[in-house]
Order: C-alpha cells, then structure tokens, then sequence
C-alpha cells in the first residue's frame, strides 16, 4: 500500500499523483488530498486501487452522491477546474495558447438530469454500475436527478420487473418521463407497460438487449406515447428515450442562445452528427439552405417531426454518416457536435478540403476536439470563439462552444 498526494485533475475524472514508479491515477480524488491504496498497472497506465482517503481537501462535497460523481467538490470550486481541463488541453494537445472566454456554470448544480440508466438489482429495485466495473450498488435515490425522474426512481424502485435496464427520459416542460426497459420479453411486459402509464409514466418503450449499444437492436414500442417535448433556450424539441438528446437543457439551452450569435449568415449550412437538427433548426433563418446529416433513423424522424411543427421550410435531413460528407458538396458554415471521440478522419479532411468559412464546434471532450481543432488551425483556419459550459455538476465531463473561422 502506499501513500500519494493527488497533485491535480486530469480528464477522465481522475487525480493524479506520482512516484518514482510514474504517475497514478486515483479515481474522483481531488487536488491536495492525501490517498493511500495499491497500485496496479492497467491499459498500460497505474491506477490506485483499494483507496482510502487520508486527508480530504477541505471544500469536499459533504453529502451522499452517486457512484458516477466523480468530482466530489463544492460546486463553484469545480467550475475552475473544468475550465483548467480545456485550456491545458489546448496548450497541451493543439499547441494553441487562446484565451478563452469563461466558463457558464449550470444553471442548476443538482437536480439537473433529465435522462439517466439503472441496472435492475437482482435483489429488487435498482442499482447503479460502478464505473469500469460490474458491481451494482443499489439505488435509493439520486440527487442530480430532475423531479421528474426522481419520481419515477421512487415508483419503479418498488416494481419487480424482469428487465435487465431501465431509461428513464423525462421532459422539464411537460413534467413527464419516458420509460425504457431493456430484456425480457416484450409480450411479458405489456400489461405492466399498460400499468405504469396509468402509473403516471407518458410511455414505455422496449429495447432487445445489444451489444452495439442501448436502442440498438429491435426496438417495439409498449403502450403510451413515444416522445415528449423539452425546451432548450430558444428551441422547444422532441426527445424520447431512444435517441440521444442532451440531458441538462437548461444548460444546453444556454449553449444554443449564445450559439445563435455566433456565425455570420450566408447561402449554405451543413450540420454533421446532427441528431434531431437543434442547431440547424436554431440557424435556418441566417441561411437560405440548411442539411442535417444524421445517421439514427429515431433522431430523423424527430427532427422531421420537430421541422414541421415549428413551420421550418429551408432545412433539409439527409439520414447518412458524417463520414460521407464530401458527397454533399460545399458550404458556408458547418456545425458539429461529434461524440466523444470527436471528428472521424473523414470529416477533417472533408472541412481542410472544402474550407467553409465558418465551423461551429461544440465538444463534450476537450482532448478529442484539441486534437480536431490543432488540424484545423494548421489547415489555415484560426479560433475565434471557445467558451466552456457545465452541463454535469458533479462530474469532470465539460462541454466547449467554440467558433473557427478561415484566415
């Protein structure tokens, strides 16, 4: 066992110490606590297993959170931090001192999800998954819930299903939630879907269990509705439990506001990973044509849905990968908003070659869009906008809003 003082956080929501072995990393430590624990050497990097903690940092967190909480610190301390993780990721990994605008916190610290998961516990109610492990940890509840899902966490905590997961997604707006059960069978599971709409619940939804992913195999809806409406800032948008949609909208509709501003208008927009087209939605009155590239058949359908509802003739959704991009010809603007993995090879090349004049990048990974936007940068574009954006209090996950522009 060995002793380490954590010397600062580092993306993934770990601290780091170091010894003479090389640097550690300890889970949801935080920077000036003392730990002791074993070291084990995984994927190539040392983590600390077995912690305990010596000596808190004294603005620590003081409450039950859950497991995935992995910034345990009073909320206005994390907030420097998370910004600290995009500056050192642009100096760091795209070699660009910028100085960025600074960080928007939540406009909620807890209380602030609209979605969230729970493994079913095989001694009844749910459970949470331990991160990069497959222990369960009962749940009883969760304070950054929104009320909506937190009174669906009570009533299904006492429902004996025969599923392996639960998805909740609720709406602010409407105060209801959506429900998704993953495995079992879905003829099994009618009349209890049936029952929890009389319940309250506004649908429920079954998913076969995949590999690939949540949603991603056969998917049959069980009784009640399949979407909910949710304001994000300027935009009220469809979203449901099958098809991702930002889970704080409160903070995302912030992003969009300030997002609205930001390009200067023209002829053409094209949106890649655009899920159900909020951002082309948003632009399309600055641009005479505006594409939503989207490869989730669920994400089209509710942005078609979205686009009639709200009376928008100039955009278009193309169902396709962003990969494909090329094949859609040349535009002004381009908005991305890529998984954590950021750009694929593809699109880079795609934007060095077509050269928009604009590129709105909205990351949840500083690392990846460092990476994205130090290629852009030595492809001749220069940053002019990046501002950080808390979307989960209590984690070390940070969003950017940021603006590249030729020349």
């Amino acid at each position: 066992m060995r002793v380490l003082t954590v010397e600062k956080l580092v993306p993934g929501g770990y601290g780091l110490a170091r010894t003479e072995e090389g640097a550690v990393l300890v889970k949801g430590a935080l920077p000036g606590e003392v730990v002791r624990g074993r070291p084990v050497r995984r994927r190539g990097a040392l983590f600390l297993e077995e912690v305990e903690l010596l000596q808190p940092h004294p603005d620590r967190y003081p409450h039950p959170l859950p497991p995935t909480a992995d910034l345990p610190l009073v909320y206005e301390r994390q907030l420097p931090l998370k910004e600290g993780l995009v500056r050192e990721a642009l100096e760091r990994i795209a070699k660009l001192p910028f100085p960025l605008s600074p960080i928007r916190p939540s406009p909620r610290a807890l209380g602030y999800r609209t979605a969230a998961q729970y493994a079913r516990h095989p001694l009844g109610g749910l459970a949470y998954r331990l991160p990069e492990s497959h222990a369960l940890v009962r749940v009883a509840e969760d304070p950054l819930l929104a009320e909506p899902l937190a009174w669906a966490l009570g009533v299904l905590s006492g429902w004996p299903l025969p599923v392996e997961e639960v998805v909740l997604r609720g709406s602010l707006l409407e105060g209801r939630v959506l429900l998704g059960l993953i495995g079992g069978s879905p003829e099994a599971l009618k009349r209890p879907a049936k029952a929890l709409v009389a319940e309250g619940f506004a649908g429920v939804v079954w998913g076969e269990p995949s590999a690939k992913g949540r949603f991603r195999g056969q998917v049959r809806p069980l009784h009640g509705e399949r979407t909910l409406l949710e304001r994000f800032g300027p935009l009220t948008a469809s979203v449901s439990v099958e098809s991702f949609s930002q889970v704080n909208p409160l903070a995302a509709g912030e992003l969009l506001q300030e997002a609205q501003g930001l390009p200067s208008g023209g002829e053409r927009a094209l949106e890649l990973y655009a899920g159900s087209g909020l951002l082309s939605l948003l632009l399309a009155p600055r641009y005479r044509e505006v594409v939503a590239v989207e490869i989730s058949k669920e994400a089209v359908r509710r942005g078609e849905a979205d686009r009639r509802r709200l009376g928008v003739e100039n955009v278009r959704f193309h169902r396709g990968d962003a990969r494909e991009a090329a094949r859609l010809g040349a535009f002004d603007l381009v908005l991305l908003d890529p998984p954590r993995a950021g750009l694929a090879p593809e699109v880079r090349a795609y934007l060095l070659e077509t050269r928009p004049q604009e590129v709105l990048y909205i990351t949840c990974d500083p690392a990846t869009w460092a990476r994205d936007v130090g290629a852009l940068v030595q492809g001749g574009y220069r940053l002019a906008f990046a501002r950080p954006y808390d979307f989960f209090p209590f984690t070390h996950h940070v969003e950017v809003l940021s603006l590249l522009r030729l020349g």
